[in-house]
């Protein structure tokens, strides 16, 4: 516990939890992880509660039915849970709608970084989707199958993460900046 106070779950223990959550997965639900399925499930409920008939002649919706009580949603549920249960345990958890690094690099609209971060996601989702699946359903599941192309996945995932990372966060030194009224480490104001 206290390391989790510090700094965060050691990684190993996260990657050991991911595999258990992982053989549990198949175990108890008989499916692999993977959150990009609960998109297009969601889009197509959404677009049945205003044209039923028009979401049910869409050939792209014929296998992605929404199913209330999906295994999938439950799973999306959990990691935004888990997520926030791990940042009161770190006590890192803190409201903040543009984050420090991004604040440092492109300033402080809240307007620009929800439209960049709304355009990011689409953009994620939608190619996620033309590939049959995101980094948990590819990489993750992929691996622990001993897939080729899950290695692959993985590999390009984390390429492709480093090269969008360098080329927008580098570039000079940057003084992160607290936000207003968050303590200092020396304690300020």
């Amino acid at each position: 516990m206290d390391r989790l106070r510090n700094g965060g779950l050691n990684p190993y223990i996260a990657g050991g939890l991911t595999g258990v959550l992982g053989v549990l997965s198949v175990w108890i639900a008989g499916k692999f992880i993977g959150a990009s399925t609960s998109f297009a499930r969601g889009a197509h409920g959404i677009l049945n509660l205003f044209s039923a008939e028009h979401a049910s002649g869409l050939q792209y919706f014929e296998k992605y039915f929404f199913k209330a009580g999906d295994w999938q949603l439950f799973f999306l549920i959990g990691i935004i849970a888990g997520a926030l249960v791990s940042a009161l345990l770190s006590r890192s958890f803190r409201w903040q709608a543009v984050p420090d690094m991004w604040r440092a690099r492109f300033g402080a609209s809240i307007g620009k970084r929800a439209v960049v971060a709304i355009l990011g996601g689409a953009i994620a989702v939608f190619g996620a989707r033309m590939a049959g699946g995101c980094p948990s359903g590819h990489g993750l599941s992929g691996i622990m199958q001993l897939s080729v192309s899950g290695f692959i996945a993985l590999i390009m995932f984390f390429v492709g993460g480093i090269i969008v990372a360098h080329l927008i966060y580098a570039g000079g030194e940057r003084k992160l900046t607290p936000p207003a009224g968050s303590e200092t480490p020396g304690g300020e104001q």
